[in-house]
């Protein structure tokens, strides 16, 4: 598989592993089944590959993830150049690139072969960028020759994260996703008394980075390689920023950051919560 290797690393992956559908599927529900196999009949092979984007200390007031540009666009972009050299071998094959857009588990799709280690916080860590990485895959009905790849472990299970987390989201039982605050951040709609308050503490009006930087593993990572996450960031909104923008016109002005896909109401509530 050295040509994959070579494609994969051309792309600026950090890592990559594949493993068969049927094995992923085991993760999976019958409806997110269903859905792979509506855009992929008869799925054979799963891609995965990570991607990092740690752009150094910054302040700012978004996650760092969210700050460079939208990483669905620029890891579906990459894993494309992947799609473009299996065809060439594959000529009569479907190869169909996505990330986190997909009903692919895609974390546990890394962690099945190899890639990266089983984060106590739910993420995958690849040192030497830690967690700050982005994953995307590759579904396909070709049955392609992949290396044996042994299956990630977990990490060192030190608690720190389960402790950063201000609203006791990281539990026994994995991540409560309606206590995580980047999510809490995104929700649209009322909020409760307690979530109110829990984002008015909240340093970040767009995700939460609180388990990720309390992890032993991010204490030094390693620089992104990869232009779309290190230069043109968006550190930080203000109101003034947000001020007279329609849902129109603030998708032309954000529309290639992740952040944008809520339009700027939750953003502007978080904001005002917080004082800003």
């Amino acid at each position: 598989m050295n040509g994959l290797d070579k494609a994969f690393a051309a792309a600026g992956a950090a890592a990559w592993g594949g493993l068969p559908f049927s094995q992923l599927a085991e993760d999976m529900g019958t409806e997110a089944i269903r859905k792979a196999e509506e855009l992929c009949p008869n799925p054979r092979t799963v891609l995965v590959a990570a991607f990092p984007y740690y752009a150094g200390e910054r302040g700012g007031n978004l996650s760092i993830y969210a700050r460079g540009l939208d990483y669905h666009t620029v890891v579906t972009r990459r894993l494309n150049t992947i799609c473009d050299f299996l065809k060439e071998k594959y000529e009569n094959s479907r190869f169909l690139p996505a990330a986190d857009n997909s009903p692919l588990p895609e974390r546990q799709a890394a962690w099945r072969c190899g890639v990266g280690l089983r984060g106590r916080h739910g993420l995958v860590i690849l040192p030497p960028y830690g967690s700050y990485v982005f994953l995307g895959t590759i579904l396909t009905d070709a049955v392609l020759e992949l290396p044996e790849r042994t299956p990630s472990p977990g990490c060192t299970d030190c608690g720190r994260c389960r402790s950063a987390c201000p609203g006791g989201a990281l539990g026994e039982g994995g991540v409560e996703v309606s206590r995580c605050l980047s999510q809490l951040t995104q929700k649209k709609g009322e909020l409760t008394a307690e979530e109110a308050a829990l984002l008015k503490a909240h340093p970040l009006i767009w995700g939460c980075d609180c388990c990720q930087r309390a992890c032993p593993y991010n204490a030094r990572p390693a620089l992104t390689p990869l232009p779309e996450f290190r230069e043109g960031l968006v550190d930080a909104l203000t109101g003034a920023d947000l001020a007279g923008l329609t849902n129109r016109t603030f998708r032309e002005k954000y529309g290639d950051r992740s952040f944008a896909w809520r339009g700027p109401a939750p953003l502007r509530r978080n904001l005002e919560l917080r004082g800003e």
